[in-house]
């Protein structure tokens, strides 16, 4: 049989060519019928060790909420005696809570939430800290600052790093906008957090911190759909919540972790649409040839919202463009798979051209759309950098004009990107990220006692160090070729959406061996790193009619190495967070030379 996609249960997660959301009704049939659901909360409640929940019909729930089932009289319609109307009123409440504990949305979404509120607190906490600056808070910072009062990047006094710290606000511009090697959208959500909460750490930082936070709950969410069961998005939230680059990230001001956010939340978006199009296409088949494509499936919304969170990544940083290139091909050969198991000898052809005339503009279109406004403070400012470029040299067309400028300006952002040649002794080559083989150190300080929360007589050090948990990077070592195997030879959809989302992140980066690269830029693609581990884990734990043995051992299994994860990242903390120690604590952190 056919397996269903995210919303079923994860004992089929090894049942690799699904069409849709429903079993198929009748094996005979060339068409199969799904359920649909809607937004990330689909799916039942089953997890690996056991099936799906069973749910009340509607009209169950209505009975049960409002008809006294034993006289089949109208609750409402009965005349309270004096003195209970409280207590009837309480006795629904209680039903009512009791109600939503009890179902399988509540239940789903409890574990997630948990897990969200835990990262959330760990990266929020002491986000003030260190009060400084803090490595390219230097350029984003600032540049946020000038697209709030300017619209657009705005020069600033080379003191700005002392200036800022210090409260100053007003006279830290100099004269006319500057270049700037990114897009302005992540500079755009920092200057969200600066304009409620000021010009200060907690400020600058706050917007980063909520992406971050924001991106466990999504993980989380996006697993469990995917697979079916509410411990494995749990694991996978746990492991994003626990890692120690996207934790520095989070509370960074830099633009990589807002890549990240908007990559996630349009895989999400595909991850939904893939669902609902094989309902669709099982709605519209019966009835037409198998010889032909198959169905038109007509607008896709959560395929148009893909697009525009997509652009939004690309507008953070173009190395977002690599998720919006590669998940462009992901969901085309879902579409595909999806035509050919539902029996139509022309898939290719349905998924290219019956279907891909809205493709192009639902994602690739919309993504554009959302790009350019994001733009929109540059084209209505008169400062910002190049944008009077084409009236200066002879074009005044309206439109075409400011067109011409953002296209000059992008020759030059493309230039800068690609010829970034500067010695630096943190860059790194792109195959030792997994290693964590160079990281990066944001932030280092050296307080007396009674500085800066420093309480050893003898000094302090104050160290924020950009490198991942190595209990999840290392694992990744093996998970990586692990699950890549296995997915081939089950021809497994999820295993091959996390790995297209691992090489959307990091592949590109190998064809610019020349360029200066650092280790961070792989925070784009930590999430699917922690999805692929989850997917693994769930192979380890093996399905619902495994042997007790094997379930006990695939548990216990799971629980120690869940609690290696937890305290590697909690021994490294202090070096993540930026929290003061002695010289000797922080000299045993230091694994290898080149972290210190």
């Amino acid at each position: 049989m056919i397996s269903g996609s995210g919303p079923r249960a994860y004992h089929q997660f090894s049942a690799v060519r699904g069409v849709g959301m429903r079993e198929c009704v009748d094996v005979t049939a060339r068409r199969s019928t799904f359920r649909s659901t809607g937004g990330l909360a689909g799916g039942t409640a089953g997890g690996p060790a056991g099936g799906p929940v069973q749910h009340r019909g509607p009209g169950e729930q209505r009975q049960e909420s409002g008809m006294n089932l034993n006289s089949g009289r109208d609750v409402r319609d009965e005349q309270p005696a004096p003195g209970q109307v409280h207590a009837d009123r309480t006795r629904r409440l209680s039903m009512a809570v009791r109600e939503g504990i009890n179902s399988a949305a509540a239940r789903s979404w409890a574990g997630p939430l948990l897990v969200t509120l835990l990262g959330g607190w760990l990266r929020f906490l002491h986000l003030s800290t260190p009060r400084a600056v803090v490595f390219d808070e230097t350029y984003y910072v600032p540049q946020a600052f000038g697209i709030l009062r300017y619209g657009a990047e705005h020069s600033v006094s080379i003191f700005t790093n002392t200036l800022i710290p210090a409260g100053q606000t007003t006279n830290i511009f100099t004269y006319g906008g500057v270049f700037a090697a990114h897009p302005p959208f992540g500079k755009i959500q920092i200057a969200a957090g600066e304009w409620v909460f000021g010009l200060n750490p907690f400020g600058w930082r706050v917007a980063v911190a909520l992406a971050g936070t924001a991106s466990i709950l999504l993980l989380a969410r996006i697993t469990r759909r995917m697979t079916g069961s509410d411990l494995l998005g749990c694991v996978a939230g746990l492991l994003l919540a626990f890692d120690g680059l996207e934790f520095v990230m989070s509370r960074t001001a830099m633009l990589d972790i807002f890549v990240m956010f908007w990559v996630l939340a349009g895989f999400g978006c595909l991850v939904i649409d893939r669902d609902q199009a094989r309902a669709r296409l099982a709605e519209r088949s019966p009835g037409l040839p198998s010889q032909g494509p198959g169905p038109r499936l007509g607008i896709r919304w959560w395929r148009v919202a893909a697009g525009v969170c997509l652009g939004l990544a690309v507008a953070s940083k173009w190395n977002g463009l690599y998720f919006l290139v590669l998940f462009a091909v992901l969901s085309v050969a879902w579409d595909v798979s999806a035509r050919r198991a539902a029996g139509f000898r022309r898939p290719v052809y349905g998924a290219l051209v019956t279907d891909g005339l809205v493709l192009l503009p639902s994602l690739w279109l919309t993504a554009f759309i959302a790009y350019l406004a994001t733009w929109s403070g540059w084209f209505a400012s008169t400062i910002g950098w190049d944008r009077n470029y084409a009236a200066a040299h002879g074009v005044h067309t309206p439109v075409i004009s400011a067109l011409y400028s953002l296209y000059e300006y992008h020759v030059q952002m493309l230039t800068y990107g690609v010829s970034l040649h500067s010695a630096d002794s943190y860059a790194s080559q792109p195959w030792t990220w997994l290693l964590l083989k160079q990281p990066v150190p944001f932030y280092y300080a050296a307080p007396q006692y009674g500085q800066q929360g420093c309480t050893q007589v003898t000094g302090c050090v104050q160290n924020v160090l950009a490198v991942g948990t190595p209990a999840i990077w290392w694992a990744c070592l093996a998970a990586l070729p692990a699950l890549a195997v296995w997915g081939l030879l089950r021809r497994d959809w999820r295993a091959g959406a996390a790995l297209c989302g691992v090489a959307a992140g990091w592949l590109p980066w190998f064809a610019f061996n020349s360029r200066t690269e650092f280790y961070y830029y792989a925070v784009s693609f930590v999430p699917f790193l922690c999805l692929a581990l989850a997917l693994c884990i769930g192979l380890i734990l093996g399905p619902p009619t495994a042997s007790t043995r094997r379930r006990a051992v695939g548990g216990v299994i799971t629980v120690v190495y869940l609690l290696v994860v937890a305290l590697n990242f909690a021994y490294l903390y202090p070096v993540l967070a930026g929290s003061p120690i002695s010289d000797s604590a922080w000299l045993a952190r230091m694994w290898f030379r080149a972290w210190e």
